[in-house]
């Protein structure tokens, strides 16, 4: 794409790099797609049905993805970049804090764990009942039902690496190995405890009786998120 990155000049006007319009088409393309395949599946979501709703020339996706198949692997890899970018900062901090402690050889407190997931189940319970994100889950639950090649990058990138983290937080709370099949369980149905707000939205907006989710229902959901990580080890404490 060397040309296409070549200064164009007209007169006195700046000059425009032809990339920033390629650029553009590109990332138009990705979003669509996200909401198109999910809505349609792969085999539903037809090129044209794909360039039609980005607004973009048909020639475009064999230009910049090669094709179907590569539009919807880059669909993928954009959707958990996309998440990540929602919830990079925290993560990176609780990594970071994870590996400074393994370098000393020494653990986490629970109340530090505790801290570290009540803040990041706070902000994705947000951002679950978010609008933003229906199309996200429409497109990852397809993949969770018959899993492709998109799968293996989204849960590469994004979920796998979040799952295990919140295993290390969810093992440091309940003073267990984190790599133990209990703490792999109790984690994943912490998780589901989660993702219940996005992927059973309407469930969820139905029994709160709830037509959006404004601040006061964040903040709803904030206390819930709190009481959710409260109640992990509860029960072996009240036994203590």
């Amino acid at each position: 794409m060397a040309h296409y990155r070549r200064m164009i000049k007209d007169g006195n006007r700046p000059a425009v790099l032809r990339a920033d319009r390629g650029d553009a088409t590109r990332e138009k393309l990705l979003n669509t797609a996200i909401d198109v395949f999910g809505r349609y599946g792969f085999d539903g979501a037809t090129t044209r049905k794909l360039a039609d709703a980005a607004g973009v020339n048909l020639q475009a996706i064999p230009y910049y993805f090669g094709g179907k198949e590569g539009l919807y692997v880059a669909a993928a890899e954009h959707l958990a970049s996309i998440i990540g970018g929602h919830v990079g900062d925290l993560r990176t901090m609780i990594v970071s804090r994870l590996a400074e402690l393994d370098a000393e050889g020494a653990a986490m407190t629970s109340m530090e764990a505790r801290h570290f997931l009540t803040q990041m189940v706070q902000r994705m319970i947000a951002l679950f009942v978010s609008k933003e994100s229906e199309s996200w889950a429409r497109f990852i639950i397809r993949e969770q039902m018959e899993p492709t090649e998109a799968f293996k990058r989204i849960y590469g990138s994004i979920m796998g690496p979040m799952i295990e983290m919140a295993r290390r937080l969810i093992g440091a709370i309940l003073e267990d190995d984190p790599a133990s099949e209990h703490i792999r369980l109790r984690t994943l149905s912490f998780v589901g405890s989660v993702l219940v707000f996005r992927m059973a939205h309407a469930a969820v907006y139905a029994q709160l009786e709830w037509e959006s989710a404004g601040p006061k229902e964040i903040e709803t959901l904030h206390r819930h998120a709190a009481e959710l990580v409260a109640v992990l080890g509860a029960e072996r404490d009240r036994r203590s």
